[in-house]
């Protein structure tokens, strides 16, 4: 089931989109988003500029672009928030936008050593703890 452009939470900016993330900056070839939910301190999403594909879809320079767009944001996650261990996701049964999640996991903490919930609803922020958390973010950048 392909989502169309025309209801996809990426390319339309949807009401949903400003309520799970916070936009924070423009990439080589993707935007990059953190999660508003931070069971996982510095949790984000790498989001592809094109609607419709999977990575297998693209070029090799397209892939290795975006690739390069997750692994610089990879780096930057770690050196901020020196995480044990970083997790990759690209999950899009019912999103056909190509994004990779990046989620921090630290060792005794919320769900260490597991698979993480996509959204657990457990932990948010203030404004004021986002923007720092979002200027850390941009400085490892």
């Amino acid at each position: 089931m392909t989502t169309p452009v025309s209801e996809c939470l990426y390319c339309q900016h949807l009401p949903l989109l400003d309520e799970l993330m916070i936009k924070i900056a423009d990439l080589e070839v993707s935007q990059l988003f953190l999660f508003k939910e931070q069971s996982h301190p510095g949790r984000c999403n790498v989001v592809y500029k094109d609607h419709g594909v999977d990575l297998q879809m693209l070029s090799d320079d397209e892939r290795n672009a975006f690739m390069r767009d997750v692994a610089r944001v990879g780096k930057a996650i770690d050196t901020a928030f020196n995480p044990d261990k970083i997790n990759y996701g690209a999950y899009a049964d019912t999103i056909s936008h190509l994004h990779m999640h990046i989620v921090p996991k630290y060792k005794g903490e919320f769900e260490f050593g597991g698979v993480f919930e996509m959204n657990p609803k457990k932990k948010y922020l203030s404004d004021a703890e986002y923007s720092a958390m979002i200027e850390k973010i941009k400085a490892a950048l």
